[in-house]
């Protein structure tokens, strides 16, 4: 019989970790509502409240929600150097934000009652 030793610290950072990874979509989303945004200014937002430290997370995420018909982005000429992608909320996206933002409220809603009590 083995006997597994939980490392404490470690087991608050994977926890800290996945509810990032859970709140990423969200967030994205909420930068990129605010008008068209370049990939590395959401990073920059996103590092900037702690949320994500590297660009290989972000890249596949842009990705997939394009691919959900969440985004779109038009190419852009760049005086530093070549097109760049800008990202836009379509209907869907708006739609998609919509029910998160209510999903959201009623989360903090649930789990300050919690911290309440």
């Amino acid at each position: 019989m083995y006997i597994v030793r939980m490392d404490k610290n470690r087991n608050y950072e994977e926890a800290k970790l996945q509810m990032r990874k859970g709140m990423l979509e969200f967030c994205t989303l909420l930068i990129i509502s605010r008008g068209e945004v370049y990939a590395s200014d959401i990073l920059k937002e996103l590092k900037k409240a702690d949320l994500i430290v590297v660009e290989g997370t972000l890249y596949p995420l842009l990705s997939r929600l394009k691919s959900d018909g969440l985004l779109d982005y038009d190419w852009k000429e760049s005086s530093a150097g070549p097109p760049r992608k800008y990202y836009t909320l379509t209907a869907n996206g708006k739609e998609k934000l919509s029910q998160l933002k209510t999903t959201w409220k009623s989360l903090v809603e649930s789990i300050n009652t919690l911290i309440r009590t």
